[in-house]
């Protein structure tokens, strides 16, 4: 075991996904005999650049990378049709840096206009000064007792890049505006702070994601350890003041853990209702009424779609309400897509807002 010392570590670009955990703690690196795990911190060098010509600094600024630069990034499987489809590997072997916010991984296949992947070495998986392997696991935001979670508003989509970020954070801008607190969390993706900040921007109380529910990525994660992540996140909004939240899962609605997440009875539990983004209509529809079977109360459309005066004709075919963003961030509109997920009795009022908690 190689001791790591601090001249080392603080010349070594930290990425996104590593956040939660101290520098002071990343004390000795671990054989490159070991067999990493998801979540694992890895100390790699860069060894020729591809698709990433930078990591995202836990800070969110992004750091330019040229070959021979050392990273710490965490271990982590992947799932983006517009980039990478990688698995961690069984070995500290010679890997892949497949996402800008600072995931190892072996590519299996990319896009066809996406770049080869960040060639990288791993050094050896970073341990405290007992010789433990740090896992971003080990350090998820401490659990909340209560027992109590915000109405929650869930943004699901057809796929990567059909506008669920910005129609989360558009919606967000609208609710904070009507006076209500807004927590905001994403509960599945891959390790990357822009849909954080995207929250944070838009007047989010408070702002989380996986990462500070012991994932690096949630793809091939046990979906009960999701769900539990999600809740957990959701009292952790609640202990901040959050009166409502709204909650973004990555991906499309037939990606493996996005479809079993809609299909879970405990993740229903929590959700209020939905809205829906599409980049078009057929999506658009199919999406509400894959939703609607499931039992879920689909609030309204949006997305790429509704940049188009012609596809958000269409939508009416799923009839459902369509919202773009002029819609989601005024505060009247906005209030009301969530009324009927409030206690009726409790009213927006100027300058605040006022809504029950519900069991979770």
């Amino acid at each position: 075991m190689e001791i790591l010392d601090c001249e080392r570590i603080a010349k070594a670009k930290r990425a996104f996904t590593t956040r939660r955990i101290p520098t002071e703690r990343m004390r000795k690196l671990l054989s490159p005999l070991a067999e990493p795990k998801a979540g694992d911190l890895v100390l790699a060098r860069i060894e020729a650049l591809g698709h990433h010509k930078s990591v995202e600094l836990p800070s969110g600024r992004k750091a330019a990378l040229a070959a021979t630069d050392e990273v710490v990034l965490a271990y982590g499987n992947r799932y983006a049709p517009d980039q990478f489809e990688a698995i961690v590997p069984a070995d500290l072997g010679p890997c892949h840096m497949v996402a800008a916010g600072g995931v190892a991984s072996r590519a299996l296949a990319w896009h066809d206009k996406t770049m080869s992947p960040t060639a990288i070495v791993p050094l050896g998986l970073v341990t405290n000064s007992c010789g433990r392997v740090l896992n971003v696991a080990d350090f998820a935001v401490a659990p909340q007792p209560a027992r109590l979670t915000p109405p929650t508003i869930v943004v699901f989509g057809t796929s990567m890049n059909s506008g669920k970020t910005t129609t989360a954070a558009s919606l967000v801008r609208g609710l904070t505006r009507a006076g209500f607190a807004v927590g905001a969390a994403k509960v599945t993706g891959t390790g990357a702070g822009n849909d954080l900040w995207s929250m944070m921007d838009a007047g989010a109380c408070a702002a989380l994601d996986f990462t500070d529910a012991s994932f690096a990525t949630t793809y091939l994660a046990p979906i009960d350890a999701i769900v539990e992540g999600a809740q957990h996140l959701l009292h952790s909004l609640a202990a901040t003041g959050a009166e409502i939240a709204v909650l973004e899962v990555a991906d499309g609605l037939f990606q493996s853990e996005t479809a079993a997440l809609a299909k879970s009875p405990k993740f229903r539990e929590l959700t209020g209702g939905v809205l829906f983004a599409a980049g078009d209509a057929m999506g658009a529809v199919a999406g509400c009424e894959r939703l609607r079977e499931l039992g879920y109360d689909v609030l309204g459309l949006s997305g790429l779609l509704t940049c188009s005066p012609l596809a958000r004709r269409e939508a009416g075919a799923a009839n459902a309400t369509v919202y773009g963003v002029k819609e989601l961030t005024d505060p009247a509109t906005a209030a009301s897509i969530v009324s009927g997920i409030l206690n009726p009795r409790l009213m927006v009022i100027a300058g605040g807002a006022q809504c029950l908690y519900q069991e979770s």
